[in-house]
């Protein structure tokens, strides 16, 4: 039986009740003497006291023959209302049994779906994380793109121009001033090289041969006085040619001299000048 159809059968039961209760009463008053009058008027057609009625001892129908009949009647009734308890009563098991069912599957679409959530979530919490990393790969491979290209990239911060008198590899106290100074400026500088362009007013073979020696000098003295490494200076003999730039290129080389450049790594100054270099130069530099 159809679940919704419990409430019908509820409210026909009572409904039934009423009705044959009415019925039960028509029937008794039916049975039971209502005019008074009729029945102490005589009949021509009513039996002498001596023949048959059908009536009881006491003159009416026997009261406890009357509710035989009404068991009989009602019993199969009592059948049938037992028959809808019964099935009021499964259909209320039934009613239940769908509704724990129905609840259950609600409960369990509900872990699923929190668990679906939490799945999206984690999987949201590694795409952000993902794109994290990526996104520091980027600035890592930038850096060391920056980087590659500043390796070969050097920036003039100082220049000398030592001189030379009478032609001879002789430094001067004058210039071994000048390269105390420039050296002295070296201290805690990285990523510098000296580049030295040598000149003399002599031509031919012997002017490059001299402006060499001239060169020579300047290194010996900066290696001898001031431990500054070999590899950190590079020197060319000109002769009697005019240096690199353009006023040099302008003018023609009429005495000895060595003409020194400081120049400084582009990375090794970006690091200096960064807040943990100094830090940690800051650091170096406490007793």
């Amino acid at each position: 039986m159809n679940p919704h159809s419990a409430p019908s059968v509820l409210f026909a039961r009572p409904l039934a009740i009423i009705l044959l209760a009415s019925a039960f009463g028509v029937s008794a008053y039916a049975q039971t003497p209502g005019d008074t009058a009729a029945q102490s008027q005589p009949s021509p057609h009513v039996a002498s006291p001596t023949q048959p009625s059908g009536e009881g001892f006491w003159g009416r129908v026997n009261p406890f023959a009357r509710k035989k009949w009404v068991k009989r009647q009602l019993d199969p009734i009592h059948d049938q209302l037992s028959e809808l308890d019964e099935v009021n009563a499964k259909n209320g098991r039934d009613i239940r049994d769908v509704d724990s069912r129905a609840q259950a599957g609600i409960g369990r679409a509900q872990s699923t779906a929190d668990a679906a959530g939490q799945t999206a979530a984690a999987a949201g919490d590694r795409a952000r994380q993902a794109g994290l990393t990526a996104q520091n790969a980027n600035s890592r491979v930038d850096r060391l793109n920056t980087t590659v290209s500043n390796l070969d990239t050097y920036n003039q911060i100082d220049q000398v121009d030592v001189a030379f008198h009478g032609g001879q590899p002789i430094l001067s106290a004058e210039a071994r001033k000048q390269l105390d100074a420039l050296a002295d400026r070296l201290n805690g500088q990285p990523g510098y090289i000296l580049e030295m362009e040598a000149h003399s007013p002599a031509a031919g073979g012997a002017g490059i041969q001299n402006s060499e020696r001239l060169a020579e000098a300047v290194k010996r003295y900066l290696v001898t006085q001031h431990e500054i490494p070999v590899y950190r200076m590079h020197a060319v003999a000109l002769g009697n040619v005019p240096g690199s730039g353009d006023e040099a290129q302008a003018r023609p080389v009429r005495s000895s001299s060595v003409h020194v450049r400081l120049m400084e790594n582009s990375l090794a100054a970006q690091e200096a000048a960064s807040p943990q270099s100094a830090s940690s130069l800051t650091g170096a530099e406490r007793p």
